[in-house]
C-alpha cells in the first residue's frame, strides 16, 4: 500500500540568506556604536548633568549593581558591555568604572538560562537537570566576581593611575598593539559606517534645532539601533548556525571537557551571545542528552567566546581607552576558566544541591531569581548611592 504523502510544504531553512542577514546585522551594530557614541559626545560638550550621573557611577558597587540590574533587564551582556565600551570611547566613563561594570554584566548574562529552565518545572527530574545547567553558568559567574572584585577594588589604591590590576594589565597589551589615546579620523569602520551615522545626525539636528535634545536623540536612537541589531544578528546567526549545532552536541562536541570548552567558545563567537548557546544547553541537559560535568567546560568556554563582541565593539572605536576595556572583560572571563575549571567539584556542587533544594520546592528557583539580578543589585544601588558614595 502506498502511504499518502504529506500535504504540508517540507521546512526548508536558507543558511546563506541568514549569512547575509548576519553580515547586514553586524554593518548596523558598527553604526549603532557611532552613532551612540556622536550622541553621547554631544551631551558631554552641551551639558553638565551628565558628568554628575558618570560621577556616582565612579563608584566600583554602584557600577557594579547597576550593571547586574540592566543585563538582567536586556538579557544580554554583549548589549551591556558594547554600551559600557562605546561610553568609554566617549569619554563618558572612565575605564575602572568600566571595569567594574562589566563584572555586573557577567552576572546579570545568566538571568537567561535560568529563565529557560523554569519552562521544565513541570518534570522535577528534568527541571532538576536543566536549572541545574543554568545555575552552572552563574555561580561560576558570581563567585568569580566574589573573588575578584575587592582585588581590582584594593590594587586600585595602589595605583597611580587608579586603576587595579586587572585594568592595568589590559591597558599595558592595549598599549603594546599601539592604539592611540584618541580615535584615528581615518579609522576605516567609521569611514564605512559614515552615511548612516551622518543621515541620523541630521535628522536629529533637525528635529532638536542642534541643542541638547539632538544629542540625547541621537544616543536613544544609537542605543535602539544597537539592540535591534544585536537581536537580528543574534536571530540569523542561529538560523544559519545553531539550526545544525544541536543535533552534533551529544555525539561531537561533548566527546571530552576539551572538546566541549572549545565548542562553547566557537558556538558562542558564531552567534555573538552567551545567553543563546548556554541556553540552549539548558533543555538539552534537562533531558539526559549531555551530562551536567560534560556542560560545565561548555559554560565556561562560552564565557570566552561572548568577550568577541566586546572586541568588536572596541574595534569601532579603536582608542586605548575602549581596547583596554575589551581586553579587561577577556582577561576577566579567562581568569573565571582558569579558576574554576581545576576547583569545578564546587560550583557543580553548588548547582547540584541548590537544583535539588528548587525541585523540592519550587519558590526556591524564584527567589533566586528575584535576589540575584533584582533585589541585591535594587538594595546594592540604593545603600551605595544614599550611604556609601554620600
Amino acid at each position: 500500500m502506498t502511504p499518502t504523502p504529506s500535504l504540508s510544504p517540507p521546512r526548508r531553512s536558507f543558511p546563506f540568506l541568514n549569512a547575509f542577514f548576519a553580515i547586514v546585522a553586524l554593518y548596523l551594530f558598527l553604526c549603532a556604536i557611532n552613532v551612540m557614541g556622536s550622541g553621547l559626545k554631544g551631551i558631554g560638550k552641551q551639558s553638565d548633568w551628565l558628568e554628575t550621573i558618570i560621577a556616582q557611577g565612579q563608584n566600583p558597587l554602584f557600577a557594579l549593581f547597576g550593571a547586574v540590574l540592566v543585563t538582567s533587564i536586556v538579557q544580554s551582556s554583549s548589549f551591556t558591555t558594547s554600551l559600557i565600551i562605546t561610553m568609554v570611547a566617549a569619554g563618558q566613563m572612565p575605564i575602572e568604572t568600566a571595569v567594574f561594570a562589566v563584572m555586573g554584566a557577567n552576572i546579570g548574562t545568566s538571568v537567561t538560562g535560568l529563565i529557560v529552565s523554569l519552562g521544565t518545572m513541570r518534570i522535577r527530574r528534568q527541571f532538576r537537570r536543566a536549572y541545574s545547567a543554568a545555575l552552572l553558568h552563574a555561580v561560576p559567574n558570581i563567585l568569580t566576581v566574589v573573588a575578584l572584585f575587592p582585588i581590582e577594588w584594593i590594587t586600585s589604591t595602589m595605583f597611580k593611575n587608579g586603576q587595579g590590576i586587572l585594568a592595568n594589565t589590559a591597558g599595558m597589551i592595549a598599549g603594546s598593539l599601539g592604539f592611540d589615546e584618541v580615535t584615528k579620523p581615518t579609522n576605516p569602520i567609521k569611514v564605512i559606517t559614515k552615511p548612516v551615522v551622518g543621515f541620523l545626525q541630521s535628522v536629529t539636528e533637525w528635529i532638536g534645532g542642534g541643542s541638547i535634545a539632538s544629542s540625547v536623540l541621537l544616543s536613544v536612537l544609537g542605543l535602539l539601533l544597537l539592540f535591534l541589531a544585536l537581536v537580528f544578528l543574534v536571530r540569523n546567526l542561529k538560523g544559519a548556525v545553531l539550526s545544525r549545532l544541536e543535533g552534533l552536541f551529544s555525539t561531537v562536541f561533548f566527546r571530552n571537557d576539551f572538546v566541549a570548552w572549545i565548542s562553547g567558545i566557537f558556538s558562542t563567537i558564531s552567534v555573538q551571545s552567551s545567553s543563546v548557546t548556554t541556553s540552549l544547553m539548558v533543555p538539552i541537559v534537562g533531558a539526559g542528552a549531555v551530562k551536567l560535568k560534560r556542560a560545565f567546560p561548555f559554560m565556561l568556554g562560552a564565557n570566552i567566546g561572548t568577550t568577541v563582541t566586546g572586541l568588536i565593539a572596541a574595534l569601532a572605536n579603536p582608542t586605548s581607552a575602549a581596547v583596554t576595556v575589551a581586553i579587561a572583560h577577556v582577561l576577566f572571563n579567562c581568569s573565571d576558566n582558569l579558576i574554576w575549571y581545576p576547583l569545578r567539584k564546587i560550583p557543580i556542587r553548588i548547582s547540584k544541591s541548590y537544583s535539588a533544594l528548587a525541585s523540592r520546592s519550587k519558590k526556591w528557583a524564584f527567589i533566586f531569581l528575584a535576589l540575584v539580578f533584582v533585589v541585591v543589585p535594587a538594595i546594592g544601588l540604593v545603600i551605595t548611592e544614599v550611604f556609601i558614595f554620600n
